[in-house]
């Protein structure tokens, strides 16, 4: 039983991200398939998911298409309630159906004006004051969350839950642009940024070079906080230490470079993800660590 999952480009579609994180999260089986968003393809890719019209949608294994991010989720908690999707607490499986209910139908001035972007942090932007009066809202339904579910730190409802998934690409727009939270809640920002598997999905948006890169800001910046610098640079030839893959285990066509060993790779993807944060991938700094300790 595997699920098919439509997402737009990883650093910019922040619905995407959402979509994504459902299902990588929660180890449920699924392929992914790009739409074009910034590419002008998006019409003539989605057709096949008509009526739906956004990414990210969803086909499940009968041929099911699901569009818009909360019935997705509503969907896969319904049909896995094993993984546990929601939280197990009643009040606090509610509270987080509201949190995440009024991400879907709220804070249009914050998206509107800080569209997820994470390549980089901006520095000096200034927000309106309606984008302010949405941060004190995002705030005051964290520390309600916290207040419901007695946790103080990490996950809002103590375990990872759906509301840490549809609220992650907001800790993307607080830290991304610096935005005024409090100190608790930054930290809850970079805990999720932190978290590896998000930290993947970033890396993958990486791989990809944009001509006009979308949402620019005419301010400075600096490195993302989170796997924002790396060694690592894609160098020429197949000649590597390792001569297989170590995500798929095909033979290696791709090397880069990193503290001046080569690393080979099946294809110039699985090569430049690691490339844009080597530390994100288990696999590979697995096959590092047992070189390194032969």
């Amino acid at each position: 039983m595997t699920y098919d999952l439509f997402i737009g480009d990883r650093l910019f579609s922040s619905w995407s991200m959402r979509g994504w994180l459902m299902l990588e999260k929660f180890d449920l089986p699924y392929r992914t398939h790009m739409i074009g968003l910034y590419s002008g393809t998006m019409a003539e890719d989605i057709k096949p998911l008509a009526p739906a019209r956004l990414v990210p949608a969803l086909r499940l294994p009968d041929g099911t298409v699901v569009g818009e991010s909360l019935a997705m989720a509503e969907t896969l908690a319904e049909r896995h309630p094993e993984a546990g999707l929601w939280p197990k607490d009643p009040s606090a499986r509610a509270t987080a159906r509201w949190l995440c209910a009024e991400m879907v139908a709220g804070f249009s001035t914050l998206r509107g004006e800080c569209p997820m972007q994470l390549k980089q942090c901006w520095q000096g932007y200034k927000p309106s004051s309606e984008t302010l009066n949405d941060l004190e809202r995002i705030e005051t339904l964290w520390h309600h969350a916290r207040d419901v579910s007695g946790s103080t730190t990490g996950p809002l409802f103590g375990t990872y839950s759906l509301a840490d998934v549809f609220y992650t690409p907001v800790a993307a727009r607080i830290i991304g642009y610096g935005l005024p939270v409090s100190d608790v809640n930054r930290q809850y920002c970079l805990d999720l940024l932190s978290d590896p598997t998000v930290r993947q999905w970033r890396a993958m948006g990486l791989t990809v070079n944009y001509a006009a890169f979308p949402y620019p800001q005419d301010l400075s910046s600096r490195p993302w906080p989170v796997g924002g610098r790396t060694d690592a640079s894609a160098v020429s030839g197949t000649n590597s230490i390792n001569s297989a893959c170590p995500y798929s285990g095909k033979p290696v066509t791709h090397v880069l470079e990193l503290n001046e060993r080569l690393w080979g790779f099946c294809n110039a993807f699985c090569r430049d993800k690691t490339v844009a944060d080597p530390e994100a991938w288990p696999k590979f700094t697995a096959m590092v660590a047992d070189v390194n300790d032969s």
